[in-house]
């Protein structure tokens, strides 16, 4: 076996292993864990918010942002109610799961419902490194072409639901959602998908009724 690819899977192993510790603190506390991934301006923050002020009161919520520098997104994780946790991954394109364990140590899990980890902006890295979280949610946007399946396989292949952000956009930009779809499905068959618009609030309320019904879920498991 090629060193470098022997190296790989040891770094992969060994995270495969604490993300699973992750999922085992979070599962005895009945908290949902969303990993939140997309491109750099796909809307993660902007469906953070408007997820936090819908469901407050409903949900007690906890938001764990990781970017590269800068505290911007968990500021406003903050302002819009959520507790808030920043990681600065320093140069790293990506969350995993030791970095998620550290945060999970700011946090009081028994006082919280739903967890929602916002991944670094990308389509390549975060795919490769399991978080410990219940469900992988990709964001994709409308501005950013309906190429996007082909381009990053990976990425789409691996995630539980799927959101098509900035659909307000669409008489607007070149997109076409027939295409977009076919290549989703070649991918993923069947991925729960929600076309919404964090600006006008168009089919964020499907969405906002399956995070409900999921950390629902997650609560009877611990009960």
């Amino acid at each position: 076996m090629p060193q470098r690819v022997a190296v790989v899977e040891n770094i992969l192993g060994a995270n495969d292993r604490l993300a699973d510790e992750n999922r085992a603190r979070l599962d005895a506390a009945g908290v949902l864990g969303l990993n939140l991934m997309a491109s750099p301006g796909a809307g993660k923050t902007s469906l953070i918010e408007h997820t936090v002020r819908a469901l407050a009161g409903r949900l007690r919520l906890a938001v764990i942002d990781g970017d590269i520098a800068t505290s911007l997104d968990a500021d406003r994780a903050a302002a819009a109610g959520a507790t808030a946790v920043q990681i600065n991954t320093g140069g790293e394109c990506h969350l995993d799961a030791v970095m998620v364990q550290g945060a999970l140590g700011q946090l009081d899990l028994t006082g919280l419902d739903l967890l929602i980890v916002e991944n670094v902006g990308n389509l390549v890295c975060p795919a490769s490194f399991r978080l410990g979280t219940h469900h992988s949610v990709l964001i994709a946007s409308v501005p950013e072409g309906d190429d996007k399946p082909y381009k990053y396989p990976g990425m789409y292949r691996g995630v539980d639901v799927l959101l098509i952000n900035k659909t307000d956009l669409l008489p607007y930009v070149t997109f076409d959602m027939a295409r977009f779809r076919q290549g989703v499905e070649i991918l993923n068959p069947g991925v729960r998908t929600f076309a919404v618009s964090c600006r006008t609030g168009e089919g964020l309320p499907a969405w906002l009724d399956w995070v409900q019904a999921a950390a629902a879920e997650g609560r009877r498991g611990a009960a």
